[in-house]
């Protein structure tokens, strides 16, 4: 691949790496869950988190942080595949309302063999919806 100064952009990897997880941070994380089983077939990773204490602290930078939550495993990808985390924080910081055209995680792409069907699901089970549905090509199909 090359970038546009004719570069090459072609990298071995830094370290030996395989993804692991997404983390969404939601007001009901069962709420959000039982959306992306029902949905999309996720599927629970037990256990259930519930954490708290001097090493969540650490991790997170927040005092006294107590957090719940749970992985799904993601449809399509196996046993051992990545996994949705979904937690929810017992103080959750104020934040504006998500736009696409804002820093952080914009998406999450599941493909599905019918996209208005798929669409119909995820709103008749409350998720939400920006613009319309578009059919883009790109060089690699």
């Amino acid at each position: 691949m090359t970038g546009t100064d004719g570069e090459d952009t072609t990298m071995a990897a830094a370290i030996d790496a395989r993804f692991g997880h997404v983390n969404i941070t939601s007001h009901d994380w069962r709420r959000l869950a039982a959306f992306y089983t029902d949905i999309f077939g996720c599927r629970l990773v037990p256990p259930e988190r519930d954490i708290r204490g001097p090493v969540l602290d650490s991790a997170t930078g927040l005092t006294d942080a107590h957090l719940t939550g749970a992985h799904l495993r993601l449809p399509g990808l196996g046993d051992s595949g990545p996994t949705l985390e979904i937690f929810s924080y017992e103080a959750l910081a104020d934040a504006p309302a998500p736009r696409v055209d804002r820093a952080g995680l914009g998406h999450l792409a599941f493909a599905v063999p019918d996209v208005p069907a798929a669409l119909e699901a995820v709103l008749a089970g409350r998720g939400g919806r920006v613009g319309e549905i578009v059919t883009t090509s790109t060089a690699d199909g």
